[in-house]
């Protein structure tokens, strides 16, 4: 464990790993564990105190609905403060702590859309059930690990768009979403798009916000700064961002359909000086 962070508690977070195995083994209707992302063993390099474990929970074929309200499994369940799901399938604990558990907790086959990246199947059946899931989920994780930076620049204009007017029209909320979620991630997929040589091993196949910063550490600061600023200069300056670092010397860029934005919003076409 020497190239785990000092400030991770690795013994903490390997015992946790160690109890859902056990809880996973004990059950005759659990079949199988992947631990995923930083608590797979090929990124353990990777943990810090922020680490949290994703993990799936594989249910014997038939038994879900029966099972899935029943997470006594859980390790240490005198230290979960909370429990909830997301969705039909998705689960998530806490512990007193702060410690986080995010997890399918499903059949084999409704996990049939999944993807994974860095992964390490823990619990296995004799027909091999979880390994076989994990080999699927990363081959959708690889199909699918390609950007169009052209059509991700095109989106980035529209919401735009769409956010600024919401906001106009005082749907502040929702025009919040598509400024600060959509198009910042527009514009991220867009970069690493647009420069495939600057992103490393070390960002995330699935999600290509997480480690942006890494990657493109002077990019990602001028979007974060963008996005500290009240919602309309926020999409003002991701508009200038969108041009500046993408337009020059890209015949693909939309350049006609960003003039248009900017008149219909009544900005200046470059988005102003916001790069300095």
């Amino acid at each position: 464990m020497s190239s785990v962070p000092k400030d991770l508690d690795a013994t903490r977070f390997e015992a946790l790993s160690a109890g859902l195995a056990a809880g996973v083994r004990d059950r005759d209707d659990l079949i199988g564990l992947v631990l995923l992302g930083s608590a797979s063993d090929e990124a353990a390099a990777r943990r810090d105190e922020w680490s949290d474990h994703d993990f799936f929970a594989l249910i014997a074929d038939g038994r879900g609905p029966e099972v899935r309200p029943d997470l006594s499994w859980l390790p240490d369940q005198d230290r979960i403060v909370l429990t909830a799901r997301e969705g039909e399938i998705g689960f998530v604990a806490v512990y007193d702590d702060g410690h986080v558990f995010e997890f399918a907790f499903s059949e084999a086959g409704e996990l049939a859309g999944a993807v994974a990246g860095d992964a390490t199947v823990v619990v296995d059946d004799q027909r091999s059930t979880t390994a076989l899931l994990l080999s699927e989920s990363r081959a959708r994780a690889a199909a699918s690990d390609s950007f169009d930076p052209a059509n991700d620049a095109r989106l980035v204009l529209v919401k735009l768009l769409i956010g600024v007017g919401r906001v106009r029209r005082g749907e502040v909320l929702n025009g919040q979403g598509f400024v600060r979620q959509w198009a910042t991630q527009l514009l991220v997929r867009a970069i690493r798009g647009r420069f495939p040589h600057g992103s490393t091993t070390a960002r995330d196949t699935i999600d290509p916000v997480r480690r942006f910063e890494q990657d493109f550490p002077r990019e990602a600061a001028l979007i974060a700064d963008a996005l500290d600023q009240p919602v309309e200069d926020a999409a003002r300056r991701l508009f200038a961002l969108t041009r500046a670092l993408l337009e020059p010397d890209w015949e693909e860029f939309p350049s006609r359909a960003a003039d248009a934005v900017a008149d219909r919003l009544g900005w200046p076409r470059n988005g102003g000086a916001f790069l300095n």
